[in-house]
């Protein structure tokens, strides 16, 4: 039998130098699936968070990983994508995942990605980019009102301020100090350091007589509820990272809608429709990498068989940096 294919693959819960580099056969798609064949995968937090906790259906010899990008090698009975397409993706945290020369996955979670765009920049958006977009969806567009992006250094953030100037609201963030004159560059109203106890008297000084009208907050659902009392009537608090488990406002006050995310339960729980909306956000986003129009987090390229060691120095902070194995 011919050896065709190299994985990263998971034993039990601990630190990402855990990893077994293993070889075997490659993947072939059931209905409904395509194979890829890898050309850049990117790496995220919920990847080495998943190898320290595990996860209800990881079992010895688990590939990790949920972003890629490469070609289709293969397809199953009923996909309409053909043989060489250029596709990325977010994979299912429960199934084999990108840490792989080869990727099994369904068809309706692969982004075709436009002629002229590298797979490293492509690789680079499924989860930030997504993300970023879903957190959007949850607040209704309403020009010209504030709203603000907490942590704006990181990948999902940096998407985030750009979606949002898109759609015309009045941005302001906070980030670490090296941050402040690119997101400036990108159009945010106004940027504060987070560590600066005083910050949020001063975008209140910024902002004057307005109330913001969304808060996307990136830390914990503990300092998403904090920024309850910023937003004004009809508001919107969105809690990108965890979530607030009790409302933090009285009932009958400013009327706060509080919005969880969980790009990856799509893979459960979604229907066709919300395929299509997924789909066509992440084409879209990846046509505006193409066209410029949108611009990555700064990329880091290593190799794969540097994989453990890449994850690592991730876990130690990269922030706002994007991680990608050739």
């Amino acid at each position: 039998m011919s050896i065709s294919m190299r994985s990263w693959q998971w034993q039990q819960p601990g630190k990402p130098d855990g990893l077994r580099l293993v070889s075997g056969t490659k993947p072939s798609p059931g209905p409904g699936e395509v194979v890829v064949e890898n050309q850049a995968i990117a790496l995220n937090p919920v990847d080495w968070k998943l190898i320290a906790a595990g996860h209800r259906d990881w079992q010895p010899g688990h590939v990790p990983g949920v972003d890629g990008a490469g070609r289709i090698i293969a397809v199953g009975e009923g996909v309409p994508l053909e043989i060489g397409t250029r596709v990325a993706y977010h994979q299912f945290i429960g199934k084999p995942g990108s840490f792989a020369t080869h990727t099994r996955l369904s068809a309706e979670a692969v982004l075709r990605i436009p002629d002229g765009l590298d797979a490293t920049v492509a690789a680079a958006l499924p989860c930030p980019g997504l993300t970023a977009w879903q957190a959007l969806t949850k607040v209704p567009e309403k020009a010209g009102r504030d709203v603000l992006v907490i942590g704006a250094g990181g990948a999902v953030a940096q998407y985030l301020v750009q979606l949002a100037l898109s759609c015309q609201y009045r941005v302001w963030a906070t980030a670490a100090p090296r941050h402040h004159s690119h997101l400036l560059d990108l159009g945010v109203a106004g940027v504060f350091d987070y560590r600066d106890d005083n910050w949020r008297a001063g975008l209140q000084t910024a902002i004057g007589m307005r109330k913001l009208y969304a808060a996307f907050d990136t830390v914990s659902g503990v300092h998403a509820a904090s920024l309850a009392p910023m937003l004004g009537y009809g508001g919107h608090l969105v809690c990108i990272q965890d979530r607030a488990e009790q409302h933090p406002l009285p009932p009958f006050s400013t009327a706060l809608s509080l919005h969880e995310l969980a790009l990856g339960s799509i893979h459960e729980y979604g229907v066709r429709a919300d395929w299509v909306d997924y789909r066509t956000a992440g084409e879209s986003m990846l046509r505006q990498l193409a066209m410029r129009t949108l611009s990555a987090p700064e990329i880091v390229t290593q190799a794969f068989e540097a994989l453990p060691a890449s994850l690592a120095a991730l876990k130690a902070g990269q922030p706002g940096k994007r991680i990608i194995l050739l």
